[in-house]
């Protein structure tokens, strides 16, 4: 039980790391360009995903081709795609809003494997997507939100589709990838991708204000590096559906930051956005945790 326990605490935090990367985009958007901010992040976290490895006694191992294209795909779309995007949408919108449609992306997950992979969809998944849909459209709908806000909410969403087909790509690989390889692959592919759209979109990097820097030196160590340790630490100790559950921490962290760290006001709207992202993402893990029991 104690083991559980740790496990739970663990996962808590990873998952409070992750809401915490909205208020630090937030802070990075005001003051870097996106692609910039992406190349530095992965710079800063790259060398400290190669020292868990030889900590840990991982390598490479050898991967065909197409799996080498499945992991640059990857790369692109759900290290690089979802950074930019999501630095993108946070310079247009309020890093509540974006907090609770990131929590979207268990389901969002499930209905691209219900479209892309044609899975069949279980009644559970068909309730969650619309207990999402409906949160979602609490923020995207709402009468205070301008022209502007609701293209930054569609950056943002943009952003959990392109980490959905990051899950789905790894459906497709042909040789099984330890997380913390595929986490530094990801962190150095994505680097090289990152750096080539900074300069060819961006042109060469300047000067940066400080809390635009320290953002990004936070995002590469807290959520990318420490968050990746915490959140293996619970797995582990865990079942994976009890795991799953979890993820619903992040949006309600990320809307309690933005209120205490940002200063940004509460809205009924972010609430019961909040409110049916949660029971569509818990509703579906317990619905797949008394699957798993029944089997």
């Amino acid at each position: 039980m104690q083991r559980h326990l740790q496990g739970y605490v663990y996962l808590t935090l990873a998952m409070m790391t992750v809401g915490s990367t909205v208020v630090a985009n937030r802070v990075i958007a005001s003051g870097m360009p996106p692609f910039t901010a992406t190349a530095l992040r992965f710079a800063v976290a790259f060398p400290f995903f190669l020292l868990l490895m030889r900590l840990t006694g991982m390598r490479l191992p050898s991967l065909p081709s197409r799996d080498w294209i499945i992991l640059l795909v990857q790369a692109g779309a759900g290290s690089v795609g979802y950074t930019t995007l999501l630095i993108s949408g946070l310079r247009l919108t309020a890093a509540a809003d974006a907090g609770v449609i990131i929590g979207t992306l268990p389901v969002v997950a499930g209905a691209l494997s219900i479209v892309v992979l044609r899975e069949r969809p279980h009644s559970s998944m068909v309730l969650a997507i619309a207990l999402a849909t409906a949160g979602v459209l609490f923020i995207a709908i709402s009468p205070d939100a301008g022209e502007g806000s609701l293209f930054g909410n569609m950056l943002v969403f943009g952003a959990v589709i392109c980490e959905s087909l990051f899950i789905l790509l790894n459906k497709k690989l042909s040789t099984k990838v330890p997380a913390l390889t595929q986490s530094a692959v990801m962190t150095g592919l994505g680097f090289i991708v990152a750096m080539v759209a900074a300069l060819v979109t961006e042109g060469v990097p300047g000067e940066f204000p400080a809390g635009a820097m320290w953002a990004v030196i936070y995002y590469a160590l807290v959520p990318t590096v420490a968050g990746f340790v915490l959140w293996y630490a619970g797995a582990e100790r865990v079942s994976g559906i009890e795991a799953s559950l979890f993820t619903a921490v992040a949006p309600v962290s990320a809307l309690l930051m933005a209120f205490v760290l940002l200063g940004e006001p509460l809205h009924f709207r972010q609430i019961a956005g909040v409110v049916c992202v949660l029971a569509a993402v818990l509703g579906l893990g317990l619905f797949r945790r008394r699957e798993m029991k029944a089997e």
